[in-house]
């Protein structure tokens, strides 16, 4: 009799469980038979007959029971072993063991659809693993490069038979696994190329863990920003010095004709008095441009020191005389920042907001709030004509005031991105005007009530 873990095995049960369900009626007609008045002979035939079929129906019970369950385990080791071609036979509805064939069936079904969506992700993965122009390896818990793609073959340098299972202090890349991430690398490998930005993440195969490191080239990106910049800086600037230099070179040959005249004309003088005013204007402004271009391209990293925003907004306030400014009352908070380059800032944002102001003789507020625990956003509004063009807001020198410089702006999101922050101008949607929203990180700073 087997046994498995000190229990009678489930064939045995059954069996044992049809022995006794056949048991009386069997003892029943043997007494019947004993105590008659049979032959001998007849007594003997009857008597193997009961038990024929007594031990053979319980036979065919155990065998009835077990054989679906042995069938439905074959047909759950072989989607167990991935081979999901086996199917079991009689699976139908209506009948208790055709529905468990016909679950055990559909489970395979999804299995293998599972599988091929697998295997299809995997190949898709690998693909594009292969064809991105992004060094992608990884290593174990251990520090043995475990994957790498082409990209990476080429960084370092190696055909991909020689780097697999190669420790990481015996490639040089053991500053990979290390530090923060993200950062910056500037050092060089097998391939010319860099700066290059390092991410690291953490992922589990097998069970065991391992870590992703990605390594991107940003030499070509810089480079084409640095042309892009270059670009728009030469537009910027030769359309700022021909304005200047054209009326100045006009000005100038009018001026050498006259001088060339014999005799000259009775107010000669009065025009070259003119003439050179006006080359005096334009040179002095031409001046003030290439100041003001300098002042932008020169803005000094911020000194941070706390700076309550209360008062910081109350002084820039009163600063502006054209216009009343209210200050709406806000949250007391406290940033890290440099106070004299937020006070620039906030100036230039509220000065521009009571230009517009007084176009339609609207007001201008200022007003903050705290939309997270860890920052801040200053809102400075005003009820003038709104922005009709928001594509060049943030272009050096693009202004659309006669006598504005156009690095008001393009300043203040530059000291916002130098703290950490943000600068965004929108329309007002509750009226006319616009919106500028400032948000700063409040860098850990404490929210006072």
């Amino acid at each position: 009799m087997s046994r498995r873990r000190g229990k009678l095995a489930h064939d045995v049960h059954v069996f044992l469980l049809a022995l006794l369900a056949g048991l009386p009626g069997s003892l029943t007609a043997l007494v019947l038979l004993w105590t008659g008045d049979a032959s001998p002979k007849v007594f003997w035939t009857f008597s193997v007959l009961v038990l024929g079929v007594y031990l053979g129906a319980a036979l065919a019970l155990r065998e009835r029971v077990t054989r679906p369950l042995q069938t439905v385990a074959n047909l759950l080791a072989a989607l167990r072993e991935g081979d999901y071609s086996v199917r079991g036979r009689g699976a139908r509805g209506g009948d208790p063991l055709g529905e468990v064939l016909l679950e055990t069936n559909a489970l395979g079904d999804t299995l293998r659809e599972q599988r091929l969506g697998a295997l299809e992700a995997g190949a898709l993965l690998t693909q594009v693993m292969e064809e991105i122009d992004v060094s992608v390896l990884s290593f174990d818990a251990e520090g043995t490069l475990k994957l790498v793609n082409r990209a990476g073959e080429r960084l370092l340098g190696l055909p991909r038979a020689h780097l697999m299972n190669q420790k990481a202090g015996a490639l040089g890349l053991t500053e990979l696994l290390e530090g923060p991430v993200p950062r910056r690398l500037t050092r060089t490998f097998a391939m010319e190329g860099g700066p290059y930005e390092l991410r690291r993440g953490t992922f589990r195969q097998g069970g065991l863990p391992h870590q992703l490191v990605v390594l991107t080239d940003l030499r070509l990106a810089l480079r084409e920003e640095e042309r892009e910049a270059w670009r728009r800086m030469v537009r910027v600037l030769s359309h700022e010095i021909n304005n200047s230099l054209t009326p100045i070179h006009s000005i100038s040959e009018s001026l050498r004709d006259s001088l060339a005249q014999v005799p000259r004309a009775a107010d000669w003088e009065e025009d070259a008095k003119v003439g050179l005013g006006i080359i005096a204007r334009r040179s002095e402004a031409l001046g003030r441009f290439m100041s003001a271009y300098a002042r932008l391209a020169r803005l000094p990293p911020p000194r941070l020191e706390p700076v309550e925003v209360e008062p910081w907004v109350q002084r820039v306030a009163a600063l502006e005389t054209r216009l009343p400014v209210e200050v709406r009352p806000g949250p007391m908070l406290a940033v890290s920042a440099d106070c004299d380059q937020l006070e620039q800032l906030l100036i230039n944002l509220v000065r521009n907001a009571v230009d517009a102001a007084r176009e339609r003789r609207g007001r201008v507020w200022i007003s903050w709030t705290a939309p997270s625990p860890d920052a801040v956003e200053v809102w400075v509004e005003d009820e003038g004509p709104g922005l009709a063009d928001t594509a060049n807001l943030f272009v050096p020198f693009f202004t659309t005031k006669p006598e504005g410089s156009g690095i008001g702006l393009a300043l203040s999101r530059q000291i916002a991105e130098a703290h950490g922050g943000s600068l965004r101008l929108e329309n007002r949607t509750e009226g006319p005007g616009c919106r500028a929203r400032l948000r700063l990180p409040l860098n850990g700073a404490a929210v006072r009530r």
